[in-house]
């Protein structure tokens, strides 16, 4: 059985753990069990549901062993049920000196019986600048919908 997540920010730091560590079986544990689950990735294929989402994380695992996802200017929007995440990411792939990046992701939460899952995330390049005019340093916004 998968980990019980209590909060949407607790399944996104146990995916970006996951990956990591290169687990695919905890990183697949932290996607819901809709079937209509959806992930895209920068290279703009779409994939639905856990076999085809499962084997797209296998393939970058296998091809990145030391994989690490560094996140910042997380802007959270939630509700009881649902939790959508907007963060940056740069990527660190192995030994190389220069990170890649800025991604732009998107992570959907649901929170069910089996506490908050994966159901939704969309990434894709962004620009080197940062229109936002955040800093480094803001780490996160927060809104919280009624």
């Amino acid at each position: 059985m998968s980990a019980l997540y209590t909060s949407a920010d607790e399944a996104e730091e146990a995916f970006y753990e996951a990956i990591a560590r290169g687990d695919l079986e905890t990183l697949m544990g932290i996607w819901s069990e809709d079937e209509d689950i959806v992930c895209i990735h920068p290279t703009g294929q779409r994939l639905s549901g856990a076999a085809a989402i499962r084997e797209s994380w296998q393939t970058i695992l296998a091809n990145n062993p030391r994989f690490s996802v560094r996140i910042k200017q997380r802007v959270r929007w939630s509700s009881v049920l649902l939790c959508v995440h907007s963060v940056i990411e740069t990527l660190q792939l192995g030994d190389e000196p220069t990170p890649h990046g800025p991604m732009l992701s998107t992570n959907v939460f649901q929170r069910g019986v089996h506490g908050w899952r994966l159901l939704s995330r969309h990434t894709s390049a962004a620009s080197m600048e940062d229109p936002s005019g955040f800093t480094e340093d803001s780490d996160h916004c927060q809104r919280t919908l009624h």
